[in-house]
């Protein structure tokens, strides 16, 4: 069965999307915790980040420091965090 993340990219579930890839989706959360609080998600079904091949999460890495220098410029931000 496919997780609520995967339905989002898939576009089954709406959601502001901040940017996306072949492989990879980025959008903003329902219930922030501050502005521009984004998900970055691989399409991919992992249970763990950690289970993607090597190369996936390399330019998993790419693809959020993208978007990390995007929505730091959209909101003003001074800093930003990212957890697994």
């Amino acid at each position: 069965m496919a997780s609520i993340f995967s339905k989002i990219a898939a576009g089954e579930i709406p959601s502001y999307k901040c940017a996306e890839s072949d492989k990879f989706y980025a959008f903003l959360d329902i219930s922030p915790i501050g502005k521009g609080h984004t998900l970055v998600i691989p399409r991919k079904e992992v249970d763990y980040i950690f289970d993607m091949e090597d190369e996936d999460l390399a330019e998993f890495e790419v693809f959020a420091k993208k978007v990390a220098k995007a929505i730091k410029a959209a909101f003003h931000a001074r800093k930003w965090r990212r957890l697994f």
